[in-house]
C-alpha cells in the first residue's frame, strides 16, 4: 500500500520530535510497565495477556451499591460506540464511531478538552461498512528518543493515523486498506514493543483478509500475512504446526480452495489480539470465508477461521488451528484471545490461550505450540456440533443443521452472530474464571447464488434470527447471557440470562465484582463468585463497548462508553424494518428500540460519586 506522509517530510517530523533520552528498549519496558499499573488502562485488553482484570479492591462486592456518577463526556456522535477509552498518566483518550474523532481529557479537570482530532476521510466508506460504522478503540505508545508518545487509531476508509499524544497533531499516516473494494478498518490497533498490528475488515464483500505490522515510530510496513493463498503470502514457517501436523501444514492456503477462489475468500481479522513476550508470539483469529454460501467455495477454505500464533518480529506463523473447516454459518473466528497460566487436568502448569468462538465452542490451547487442551460448548443449546474431537481438533457436525443450496435450514444454534462475538471479556487469575458475555441467538438460513463484484456485498444467504431455546421467542427477548467459566474443568460456575445479547464484554476486579454493559442501556455489577446482581445504573444509550477500571489520586473509577449500534443495533441506527435486513439482526433485535435510542459518550463512576468536581472551583470560569 502507498505510504502517505503528513504535509511535512519524514525528516522534518523527526527534527520536530521532542528530544528525550529514553532508549528504545526503555520505551518497550515502559509500555509493559504502564499496563501493570492500576493508574492506567493503557490497552484495550488492559495488558499483553488481554485479561481485562484489575487488582483494585476499593470498590468491592460489599460497597459497589454505592457507586455514583463522578463525571461524563459526550462524543457528540450517534451510531455504535464499541471498545473503551484508554487512560494513561492522568489523561483519558476517547474515540468515536465514524468519522473517528479523538478527544484527550485531563482527569484532574475534564471540563475542557485538551485536544481533539477530527480527521477528514472519504464518506463513501460508510456504504461498504458491514455492520454499522463502529470503531473499537485506540492504542498508545510511550515514545523514545526517536519519536514522541503516540496515540494510534484506524479510520473507516482504511487509513492508520499516529497522533502526538501531547498535542493531537498527526505524526504519520498510512493507507492500510482500499475501501473501494470493500476493505475498511474498524479494528483497534494493537501495539506490542515497537510494532503496531492492524487487522482488516470486509469479508462480506469478498475481501481477502490480512494482518499487517508497522514500525510505530515511522509507519513503515514490516510484514503482512494473509489468511489465504500461497505459503509465501500466509507466511507459513518451516516448523509450522510441527507439534500438531494433523492441523495441516504446507500448501493448504490454495489447495483447500477451488481454483482462485482464495483471492476473494475472506478471512479478515477485526477483533482482539494478545501477545506473550516469552514466546514472542502474537495471537489472533482470522474470520469467515467468503461468500457465506458454502456451495460456492468447496473445500476446507484454509486458513480462514483459524487461531494463529505468529512471531511478532517477522510475522512467520508457528501454528494455526482451524476451528471450523468449510464454515457454513458465518462463524467468523475473530473473538478475543486471552492468556493465562494454569494447571491442566494432569496437574501440569501450562501457558494457555482461551478463545470463545462464534461457533459456540470455547477453546483453550497451549499457546507455545497450538495444542488443543479443551473445547467446551458455551451453552448446552449449541446444536451445529455434537462435540469437538480433541485428538483431531475437528468439530463433529450434526448434519441436520448444515446449510446447502435449495434448502432452508431451521433452528440453527448459534446464529451467525455466534454465541460469542466481538465482546472483550475478562479473566480472574485468582478464581481461575473467565467472565463471558454471551449471545443466546439462533437462526434460519437459506443460501442463494450471486456473482462477485468488487466493492459490493458478497454474502449469498438470507437469515432470520431469534432468541435461543432459553429465551422468549414470542417477545423477542432473552437474547443474552452472562457466565463464569472454568477452562480446565469445562464447568460454568454460574450463568444469568439477559434481555438482549451481552455484546460489549466484561471487566473483573479483585473486589469480587464483574462489570458489564447491556444493549438496553444498563451498566451492571455482579458478584464474581455467585453472579448475584449487586448494582446497576441506566445509561443514556445502550452499550456495545467494554468497561474499564482505573485509579486516580487514590480513587477507584469505573468507566464505560455508551452508544447503541453495531450489528445488533443496525436496525435501530438505520431505521430498518425487514426482519432479514442487517444480515438477520433486525428481526432478532426488533424490541431494542423500545428500550434505548442512539447517543454516544463516556460515563465515569466512583464510590459516592467522588471525583474532580468535589472541589466546586474545578471547571469554574475565573474572571481577570
Amino acid at each position: 500500500m502507498r505510504k502517505l506522509l503528513n504535509s511535512v517530510s519524514l525528516l522534518s517530523v523527526l527534527i520536530a520530535a521532542p528530544i528525550v533520552t529514553m532508549s528504545a528498549a526503555t520505551a518497550e519496558d515502559k509500555l509493559e510497565a504502564l499496563t501493570k499499573s492500576e493508574d492506567n488502562w493503557a490497552m484495550q485488553g488492559k495488558n499483553y495477556s488481554s485479561n481485562h482484570y484489575s487488582t483494585l479492591t476499593q470498590v468491592n462486592a460489599d460497597n459497589v451499591k454505592n457507586l455514583k456518577v463522578a463525571w461524563s463526556f459526550s462524543t457528540g456522535l450517534l451510531s455504535g460506540h464499541e471498545g473503551s477509552p484508554i487512560v494513561i498518566d492522568g489523561k483519558m483518550y476517547v474515540h468515536t464511531s465514524f468519522p473517528n474523532n479523538t478527544f484527550a481529557l485531563n482527569l484532574d479537570d475534564p471540563t475542557r478538552i485538551l485536544w481533539q482530532h477530527k480527521p477528514k476521510q472519504n464518506a463513501a466508506a460508510r456504504a461498504v461498512a458491514c455492520c454499522d460504522i463502529v470503531n473499537r478503540g485506540l492504542a498508545y505508545w510511550p515514545g523514545d528518543g526517536k519519536a514522541p508518545a503516540l496515540i494510534v487509531k484506524t479510520l473507516l476508509d482504511g487509513h492508520v493515523v499516529a497522533l502526538n499524544a501531547s498535542t493531537g497533531e498527526e505524526y504519520w499516516k498510512i493507507e492500510n486498506s482500499d475501501f473501494k473494494v470493500g476493505s475498511t478498518l474498524t479494528v483497534a490497533p494493537h501495539i506490542y514493543k515497537d510494532i503496531v498490528l492492524i487487522g482488516s475488515s470486509g469479508a462480506e464483500l469478498g475481501v481477502r483478509g490480512y494482518m499487517t505490522a508497522y514500525d510505530v515510530r515511522t509507519g513503515e510496513q514490516k510484514w503482512r500475512a494473509y489468511a489465504t493463498g500461497p505459503d509465501s503470502d500466509v507466511l507459513i514457517g518451516d516448523d509450522f504446526n510441527k507439534a500438531n501436523p494433523h492441523y495441516g501444514q504446507k500448501g493448504l492456503g490454495t489447495a483447500t480452495w477451488e481454483g482462485d477462489a482464495w483471492k476473494i475468500g475472506g478471512g479478515t481479522n477485526w477483533g482482539w489480539f494478545a501477545y506473550d513476550s516469552g514466546t514472542n508470539l502474537v495471537y489472533y483469529g482470522s474470520g469467515n470465508p467468503a461468500p457465506w454460501n458454502e456451495t460456492m467455495r468447496p473445500g476446507d477454505n484454509k486458513w480462514t477461521m483459524t487461531i494463529w500464533g505468529r512471531d511478532l518480529n517477522t510475522g512467520e506463523a508457528k501454528f494455526g488451528y482451524q476451528k471450523t473447516p468449510h464454515d457454513e454459518w458465518d462463524y467468523a473466528g475473530i473473538n478475543f484471545m486471552m492468556l493465562s497460566e494454569q494447571k491442566d487436568k494432569d496437574g501440569k502448569l501450562r501457558k494457555l490461550l482461551t478463545h470463545p468462538d462464534r461457533n459456540g465452542i470455547v477453546y483453550t490451547l497451549d499457546r507455545t505450540d497450538g495444542t488443543l487442551v479443551s473445547a467446551d460448548k458455551i451453552d448446552d443449546t449449541v446444536n451445529v456440533f455434537k462435540k469437538v474431537d480433541l485428538k483431531s481438533g475437528l468439530p463433529v457436525r450434526d448434519p441436520e443443521y448444515g446449510t446447502r443450496m435449495d434448502h432452508l435450514a431451521k433452528d440453527i444454534c448459534p446464529s451467525a452472530m455466534g454465541y460469542h462475538n466481538q465482546g472483550l471479556d475478562s479473566y480472574d487469575p485468582n478464581k481461575e474464571l473467565f467472565f463471558l458475555g454471551v449471545n443466546h441467538i439462533c437462526m434460519d438460513w437459506e443460501p442463494f447464488m450471486l456473482p462477485y463484484r468488487a466493492g459490493q456485498f458478497f454474502v449469498g444467504a438470507t437469515l432470520n434470527m431469534f432468541p435461543g431455546p432459553k429465551g422468549d421467542r414470542q417477545k423477542a427477548e432473552g437474547l443474552g447471557q452472562i457466565k463464569a467459566y472454568n477452562a480446565i474443568t469445562g464447568k460454568f460456575k454460574w450463568e444469568k440470562m439477559e434481555r438482549f445479547a451481552v455484546w460489549g464484554g466484561t471487566a473483573a476486579t479483585a473486589g469480587n465484582v464483574v462489570f458489564y454493559g447491556t444493549l438496553d442501556g444498563f451498566i451492571k455489577a455482579r458478584h464474581s463468585d455467585t453472579g448475584e446482581l449487586l448494582w446497576k445504573f441506566k445509561l443514556p444509550s445502550g452499550v456495545i463497548g467494554h468497561p474499564i477500571v482505573y485509579q486516580h489520586k487514590g480513587v477507584e473509577y469505573l468507566a464505560i462508553m455508551y452508544g447503541v449500534g453495531g450489528w445488533p443495533g443496525v436496525g435501530l441506527v438505520f431505521d430498518l424494518q425487514d426482519p432479514t435486513a442487517g444480515l438477520g439482526a433486525v428481526g432478532a433485535f426488533k424490541q431494542l428500540a423500545n428500550y434505548t435510542q442512539m447517543g454516544g459518550g463516556v460515563m465515569v463512576f466512583s464510590l459516592d460519586g467522588k471525583g474532580p468536581y468535589d472541589d466546586l472551583s474545578v471547571g469554574e470560569y475565573k474572571a481577570n
